[in-house]
């Protein structure tokens, strides 16, 4: 490769990764956030800004989570092997459930964290309210009653 080409090309690769940096530094380089929705006010979302939703029929605290198959297709687990968050929340809160398929989840409170699969961008929450038993994590608000 001409050095010419070579001289372009790590141009291009350090103003990519100052990209990169710039856009974790404005999420906060943290793991779990927290973001604010006007109708919802404050919600958990993952390090890229996508939603954290629980699942009112999974048992909290005890690492049991109810959604498989096709319920895992439409919801994700989230998973964070090192759980970093912003002031405001403890990362203790945060642990980690062994599932049934032996995939790792992340918990909140007990409670197993999912994504929506129709959630396309940071800062949708079309899973909210959906069968009136998914919600995103206000931690304002949580946790939940089971009824």
């Amino acid at each position: 490769m001409p050095s010419k080409h070579r001289i372009g090309f790590l141009v291009l690769a350090f103003s990519l990764l100052a990209t990169a940096a710039i856009a974790a530094e404005e999420m906060g380089g943290y793991t779990v956030d927290v973001a604010t929705n006007k109708t919802l006010g404050s919600y958990l979302v993952n390090d890229t800004g996508f939603a954290l939703y629980y699942f009112m029929h999974d048992a909290p605290g005890n690492g049991t989570s109810t959604c498989y198959g096709k319920c895992a297709g439409i919801w994700p687990s989230f998973y964070e092997e090192n759980v970093t968050v912003p002031e405001g929340l403890n990362a203790s809160d945060f642990t980690t459930v062994m599932r049934t398929d032996g995939k790792e989840q992340t918990a909140y409170m007990g409670w197993p964290l999912y994504f929506y699969s129709k959630d396309t961008e940071p800062g949708d929450v079309y899973g909210q309210g959906i069968n009136n038993i998914w919600f995103v994590v206000n931690p304002k608000e949580f946790p939940p009653m089971k009824s």
